[in-house]
């Protein structure tokens, strides 16, 4: 009975860890694409001074690749108590293709909001690669034969 409760407690730090992770990414959507956000009428003044604040007191939003950074290691961190699902189809070389990929997807995209086109056109690319990116990586890593 304790060792049911003991992996009931694990996979819900798990969940709280993927859930501290999507929110990095949240929060780095907000912030790089916050004048899009704000014609779609979907910024708070509350999350803008929080958020402010964490800018004025840590820098966490100095550079695009700091919340990046958080939510990749908060989501390696969930992953690493999170058993594998062993299929026999999933070999180690599609593993690293698709982590690679995903690395790709979700840390080499800062450059689509700079693209000439429209903030909403930059936004909306900018926001599909960043969650094709974590998506990609999470569902490969919590795939992998042998986890």
């Amino acid at each position: 009975m304790q060792q049911e409760d003991d992996l009931r407690g694990l996979a819900r730090v798990m969940d709280f860890m993927r859930a501290i992770s999507i929110l990095f990414v949240g929060i780095n959507v907000y912030w790089f694409c916050y004048s899009t956000l704000k014609e779609w009428g979907v910024t708070f003044e509350v999350i803008d001074k929080i958020l402010w604040n964490f800018q004025r007191t840590t820098g966490l939003f100095s550079s695009i690749l700091w919340t990046k950074l958080f939510s990749v290691v908060f989501l390696a961190l969930s992953c690493i108590g999170t058993k594998g699902v062993k299929e026999e189809k999933i070999t180690w070389t599609k593993i690293h293709c698709s982590l690679a990929a995903g690395v790709v997807l979700f840390f080499l995209n800062w450059w689509l909001l700079e693209l000439p086109l429209s903030h909403t056109a930059d936004a909306v690319f900018y926001i599909a690669t960043l969650s094709a990116g974590i998506s990609v990586c999470s569902w490969r890593v919590r795939g992998c034969p042998g986890c």
